[in-house]
């Protein structure tokens, strides 16, 4: 085995020690659900910012708006990478207003000008004779968690748990050559709303069975695409590329041109396949043959909305025209692919409101959708009612069945 690839995992077993039949129908139209799965799910986990390599300067950030929190990722005055909340300690305002920005020599509160030095510490008040008392000490930004994995900033809000690099270091030897840590951000950042559970998204992400029917240009693309059941925090799947194809147009160029843009760096092993990273509990990251990236990560929003937020990555300095004409051909086979699923996502979820509805049959091909679903009734026991209890009761039931409390 080469020593840069983990070998292929064994295929998923049939194990008839899991459900088969998905979560209740209840769990992707309930509001009160939703606010508890934001606690739970999402301000207890790693939740990825942006890349290193958005902020190289001093007083360079970026910034994190979901699930009701605000996070703030700053490089300091001595080169160290800092997290915060994006809360002033006046009056809860941002002290930053744009995503992405210099805040100069000091972070200032647009509100009231209070200002905080680039290590988060309070440095000054407008007419500090009017707070008797004010503690300088005690009233800094506060912090949160952060790692840098590979380049990649994450924070996490609230709790404990293992790190990035603990959850992913089955794969650090695959995923290492990629050099994302070198990486620079590309332009086609992006943030879109839908009026659709998270989970359903998930759903259909979460699976590759659909390929040979739903996706035409995935299924000439790939000679095999394989999801793994691994579990523990970070999944993988990966797609073998074809040598040609016969298939839409710009999968065929895509092929075509691979050969004259793969990134030299890579090892053959990764040199013919698309890589796909899960995090829990929404991260996707995609690696190709070429040295590039992309992520997204799907988060709940108000009531039954949800949101996406993702970005794209290539390697640092100068690219050549084929790999900018692979990069646009993979984008385009992407937002294909992108379209063909908003479909299967809003479907699957109608039907969960019909009276004829009574569960999902799940199959050793959709592994990844049984782990996942197992994953959220660990975390949430709650989902193991087949039906919802009553208003104003489910964080309550949640404890009672041993899921998380403060």
């Amino acid at each position: 085995m080469n020593k840069h690839y983990i070998a292929d995992a064994e295929p998923f077993s049939g194990r008839n020690d899991v459900s088969r039949r998905g979560l209740p129908a209840w769990a992707y139209w309930n509001d009160e659900l939703a606010e508890l799965e934001k606690e739970v799910l999402f301000r207890r986990n790693w939740l990825l910012v942006g890349h290193i390599n958005q902020i190289p300067n001093p007083g360079d950030y970026m910034c994190l708006n979901e699930v009701d929190e605000r996070a703030i990722v700053i490089r300091g005055n001595d080169g160290v990478v800092r997290g915060f909340h994006n809360l002033c300690r006046h009056r809860g305002s941002r002290v930053t207003i744009d995503e992405t920005g210099n805040a100069g020599r000091a972070i200032t509160c647009p509100f009231h000008g209070w200002c905080y030095n680039l290590d988060g510490s309070l440095r000054g008040v407008p007419q500090p004779e009017t707070f008797p008392g004010l503690d300088k000490e005690k009233n800094g930004l506060k912090p949160l968690d952060l790692e840098i994995w590979h380049g990649l900033v994450f924070v996490r809000f609230k709790g404990v748990g293992p790190s990035v690099a603990e959850m992913a270091a089955r794969y650090e030897p695959e995923i290492a050559p990629y050099r994302i840590e070198d990486m620079v951000p590309i332009d086609w950042g992006f943030r879109e709303n839908y009026d659709i559970n998270w989970k359903a998204v998930l759903d259909v992400d979460n699976e590759g069975y659909h390929v040979a029917t739903a996706h035409p240009s995935l299924n000439a693309l790939f000679t095999v695409y394989v999801d793994e059941d691994l579990g523990g925090g970070l999944n993988r799947a990966f797609g073998d590329l074809r040598d040609a194809a016969s298939g839409p147009w710009s999968v065929r160029a895509y092929l075509n041109l691979l050969p004259k843009a793969q990134a030299g760096y890579l090892p053959e092993t990764h040199q013919k396949k698309w890589v796909y990273l899960a995090l829990f509990p929404n991260l996707v990251i995609t690696l190709y043959p070429d040295g590039s990236a992309d992520y997204y990560q799907t988060f709940p929003g108000q009531g039954q909305s949800s949101a996406m937020r993702g970005s794209g990555l290539a390697p640092g300095g100068n690219r050549t025209r084929e790999s900018l004409a692979v990069r646009y051909l993979k984008d385009r086979i992407d937002r294909t692919t992108v379209e063909e699923d908003a479909n299967l996502v809003r479907w699957t979820w109608e039907a969960m409101r019909s009276s004829a509805y009574d569960g999902v049959q799940l199959s050793d091909a959709e592994c990844g959708v049984i782990a996942y679903h197992e994953a959220l009734r660990r975390a949430l026991p709650v989902l193991t009612l087949p039906e919802a209890p009553a208003p104003g009761t489910i964080a309550a039931r949640n404890a009672e069945l041993g899921g998380t409390v403060d």
